[in-house]
């Protein structure tokens, strides 16, 4: 396993040095939409602070993250109308991982409904806009 590299794309979008689609942000945690979602609302919840993946974050930044999952599966039922949700987190390679800080996938889930295949085709801006507007209401509702 490698140490963390501070120039993944999760850490350059923590530093404001690419651009994203916030949901939420709190002291320990972030969140934004996926750019290339396998679902209507899929989202990542980040931790602020280094972390490969779970093998090396430890048990307080863990509970941070899991709480604001939580949260933002709430959230996600109530913005989408959607019938269940994906949670998924990936360590290395082999358990596939492809951006090494650690992160978490929730995914809104509609009955009869399958998750798209992850092929690399990027949502529009104004889709990403629209489902995390939409996200920013209904955390507010709630």
């Amino acid at each position: 396993m490698s140490n963390y590299d501070d120039t993944n794309i999760f850490a350059k979008i923590l530093r404001n040095e690419l651009p994203c689609h916030k949901v939420f942000e709190d002291e320990n945690t972030f969140v934004l939409m996926d750019i290339m979602p396998r679902g209507t609302g899929h989202c990542l919840v980040l931790p602020k602070h280094p972390a490969r993946n779970i093998l090396d974050a430890d048990d307080e930044m863990l509970a941070r993250v899991y709480s604001t999952v939580r949260k933002i599966s709430h959230a996600s039922l109530v913005a989408f109308e959607a019938d269940g949700l994906t949670i998924q987190q990936f360590n290395e390679s082999a358990g596939g991982q492809i951006v090494y800080h650690l992160h978490v996938h929730v995914i809104p889930r509609f009955d009869g409904v399958k998750l798209k295949p992850h092929t690399g085709e990027m949502e529009s801006n104004e889709v990403l806009a629209q489902n995390a507007a939409k996200l920013v209401e209904a955390l507010g509702s709630g």
